[in-house]
C-alpha cells in the first residue's frame, strides 16, 4: 500500500533521532557494512561562484548479505548537502547555516521515494557518531587521570560532539578552542551540564595549546582561508593521541598523518578521490577503513598517535534516516505528502 511521501522538517528530525548509544551503533553498522554490503560513489560534487562553496550528492545503497539477510533489509536513498562560507551576505554571516542537506528515501524494491527529511541533524548526529566509533575503540586508555580531550571549532560539530564525548569518554575534562570566544564559551555552558563531562574550559590561547595535553583532539572547524589550513604538526600533539579530523585536511597537517601509527579514514575510494583534488595534498594511504579495522578488531598501538579523517559517507545518512523515520511513523510526526 502506498503511503504517500513522509515529510519530516528538522524539528521533527530531531525528536524522532534515537538515543546516542543507538546512533554509534547505527553509525557502526554503515561503517562496516561499507566493506562489503553496500554501493556508494565517491561524492559527486558541484562548486557555486562563493569561494569556498560546495553541492554534494552522496547516493547510497545498502544491500546486507548475512546469514538471514533479505531484500526487506535493503536501504535506499541519497543525501543532497550544500556548503556556504561565512561571507557578507551569504551563509552564517546572513543569520543562515553554513550547512543545508537534504535525504531522501526510496523503496528499495520499487524506486518509489517514501521519506524527505531536513538532513542538518542527521549530519550532526551521524558525524559524532562515526566519531564515537573511533573514539570508542582508539582513544588511548589513562589511569590515574580523567580522560582529557579537545574540541577545535565550536559550531554544530562542536556541540554533537561534546554529547559523544560524554556519553564514550565520562568523566572527561573537556577544553573548547573556537576563533569567536563566545561561541566556545557557549559550548562549555552547554557542557557543564551535560551528564559526563567532569570538566570544561573555553581555552583563552592558541589551538596548539589547547591541544597539547589532550588525548582526543577533535577538529571541526566549517571552513578555514587556504593560508590557515594543515597548521596541526605532530610536535602539537601528545605522543599517543587519538585525532579526529572532521573537518578533512583544514587544520590536521599531512605530515601529522604521516607520522601516525595507526591512520583510517571511513571510505578509501572517496578519500583517494579527495586526494587527486588537492584536498589531503602530502597524506599517506590509509592503512584502513574505519569498518575494516572494526571487523579486524584492530587494536590501538602501543604507541604512537591514531589519526582517522571520516570524510562523511551517504550511507551512514541513509541508515540514520531509515531508523528515524520508523521513528516518526511510530509518534506520528511528519506530513505526509500526496505523489
Amino acid at each position: 500500500m502506498d503511503h504517500g511521501i513522509l515529510y519530516l522538517p528538522g524539528a521533527d528530525v530531531v525528536s524522532a533521532m534515537p538515543p546516542i548509544a543507538e546512533r554509534i551503533a547505527l553509525a557502526e553498522r554503515a561503517l562496516v557494512a561499507l566493506v562489503a554490503d553496500a554501493e556508494m560513489p565517491p561524492k559527486i560534487g558541484v562548486h557555486p561562484r562563493p569561494e569556498g562553496s560546495f553541492a554534494h550528492a552522496m547516493p547510497a545503497m545498502l544491500r546486507p548479505s548475512g546469514t538471514g539477510a533479505t531484500s526487506a533489509d535493503d536501504l535506499l536513498g541519497i543525501k543532497w548537502v550544500a556548503g556556504f562560507p561565512s561571507f557578507p551576505g551569504v551563509g552564517a554571516a546572513a543569520g543562515l547555516p553554513p550547512i543545508n542537506a537534504l535525504v531522501i528515501v526510496n523503496d528499495p524494491a520499487t524506486g518509489l521515494p517514501t521519506a524527505i527529511l531536513d538532513g542538518g541533524p542527521i549530519t550532526a548526529q551521524r558525524t559524532a557518531a562515526v566519531s564515537g566509533v573511533v573514539v570508542g575503540r582508539w582513544a588511548p586508555r589513562v589511569a590515574g587521570r580523567p580522560p582529557r580531550a579537545t574540541i577545535v571549532g565550536a559550531g554544530v560539530q562542536g556541540h554533537s560532539h561534546m554529547e559523544m564525548l560524554a556519553h564514550v569518554l565520562p568523566g572527561v575534562d573537556l577544553t573548547v578552542h573556537d576563533r569567536h570566544q563566545q561561541r566556545a564559551e557557549a559550548l562549555v555552558e552547554a557542557a557543564v551540564s551535560t551528564p559526563g563531562i567532569e570538566n570544561a574550559t573555553a581555552a583563552t590561547g592558541t589551538a596548539q595549546e589547547a591541544i597539547r595535553a589532550a588525548d582526543v583532539v577533535i577538529t571541526a572547524i566549517t571552513f578555514a582561508r587556504p593560508e590557515d589550513r594543515q597548521q596541526m604538526t605532530p610536535d602539537w600533539l601528545a605522543p599517543n593521541a587519538l585525532v579526529v579530523a572532521v573537518d578533512y585536511a583544514t587544520l590536521c597537517a599531512a605530515a601529522t598523518a604521516r607520522d601516525a601509527a595507526l591512520f583510517l579514514t571511513d571510505d578509501r575510494g572517496q578519500f583517494l578521490a579527495n586526494r587527486d583534488q588537492g584536498q589531503f595534498d602530502g597524506y599517506p594511504d590509509p592503512t584502513a577503513t574505519i569498518g575494516e579495522a572494526v571487523l579486524a578488531a584492530t587494536p590501538g598501538p602501543s604507541s604512537g598517535r591514531v589519526v582517522v579523517v571520516p570524510l562523511g559517507i551517504g550511507l551512514a545518512d541513509i541508515v540514520f534516516a531509515a531508523a528515524i523515520v520508523a521513528r516518526a511513523r511510530g509518534a506520528g510526526l511528519g506530513t505526509v505528502l500526496p505523489r
